[in-house]
């Protein structure tokens, strides 16, 4: 009798364990990403329960998921160059695009690109630009138009980079007139050595909240994301978002699912959710950062302030000599090489 009560007790948990789990989504996205309305509304419609955690750097997302082939997640976020080398280290698995129903409303401009061919392995979420954020109370907005200005001697102690090793060195690459997905050790030693000169105008990085350090007025000058930009700039309208003629960055965060993911067909109803016009829209709104969504699909969606702004919507003027990033395969080791030693001050 014993051994019936025990086995039934065991049945019992397994079978509460797999009832919870289908009824469960465990998301994993950079902090400050998705408001918590959509989250709810996501709930509400499915029924489904999002365990939410976030993270500050592709980095650290990487990390942890190399660890267990993300198996304590069923959607991640990654950016560009990382949905081509979590693909190549299989770390994340095919799209099924059958399971979709909101996919053929994806802009084209964003599909089949260098980093994931026929979207095989990520559906875009948002994307957006990395350019100069400034303080127009302190710095005359007419003055900056190069990557270059960041070293000017003036802004000393009032410089932010973003604590994004590929933003960083974007920057300074673009700035010697190299791509900033070069894997060239030369280029990447004169990046590096160019950089040390910034240090000493470098009040801070961060990744986490770009836009704070600007709002309190810490720093006047740094490199920023498109819609941390648009967020600050609706604080403070001193807070201006500068396309540099030398080349923005362009990237675009996409939804993966981890090779490991356990709920696999919880993870498709939740990315089919975020870019169903009117949700794409909504998280557009609040970020600043641009929908991945079609513009006659979206617009009606669309705030006024949003759909005007140049910085979520930039001109193919504001793009010009602009890069997607890509994965630099084994150069990378030699990025987080400099970047350390960058950090640390050697």
């Amino acid at each position: 009798m014993k051994k019936i009560i025990i086995l039934m007790l065991v049945c019992l948990a397994v079978f509460a364990c797999t009832k919870k789990s289908e009824n469960e989504i465990y998301v994993y996205n950079w902090s400050e990403y998705i408001p918590d309305e959509v989250i709810k509304q996501f709930e509400k419609e499915t029924g489904i329960k999002v365990r939410y955690t976030t993270y500050d750097s592709n980095e650290a997302m990487y990390a942890k998921i190399k660890i267990t082939g993300g198996a304590d997640y069923d959607v991640a976020v990654p950016s560009t160059y990382y949905v081509q080398k979590m693909q190549k280290e299989g770390l994340i698995q095919a799209i099924d695009k059958t399971k979709l129903t909101n996919f053929s409303k994806l802009n084209p401009q964003l599909i089949n690109q260098t980093y994931d061919p026929d979207n095989a392995f990520s559906i875009p979420f948002m994307w957006g630009t990395t350019a100069i954020g400034i303080n127009a109370k302190y710095i005359d907005p007419a003055t900056i138009s190069s990557w270059e200005d960041l070293w000017r001697e003036e802004f000393k102690g009032k410089v932010m980079l973003q604590n994004d090793l590929r933003e960083v060195f974007h920057a300074a690459l673009h700035s010697l007139g190299y791509s900033g997905n070069t894997k060239n050790k030369e280029e990447l030693e004169a990046a590096y050595n160019k950089l040390v000169k910034l240090m000493p105008s470098v009040k801070l990085f961060n990744s986490d909240s770009p836009r704070t350090p600007f709002l309190n007025e810490e720093v006047y000058i740094g490199i920023m994301w498109s819609g941390e930009a648009f967020m600050a700039a609706q604080e403070n309208e001193n807070i201006k978002y500068i396309y540099p003629k030398d080349g923005a960055a362009v990237w675009v965060d996409s939804l993966v699912i981890p090779s490991k993911a356990k709920n696999i067909e919880n993870a498709y109803k939740f990315i089919d959710f975020i870019i169903r016009p009117d949700i794409s829209a909504q998280i557009s709104n609040y970020v600043g950062y641009t929908t991945p969504v079609k513009k006659e699909e979206v617009a009606q969606y669309l705030d006024e302030t949003s759909k005007n702004s140049r910085t979520i919507f930039p001109t193919d003027e504001d793009l010009k000599n602009s890069e997607f990033q890509l994965d630099v395969e084994e150069a990378l080791l030699l990025y987080s090489s400099y970047w350390e030693k960058l950090k640390i001050g050697e």
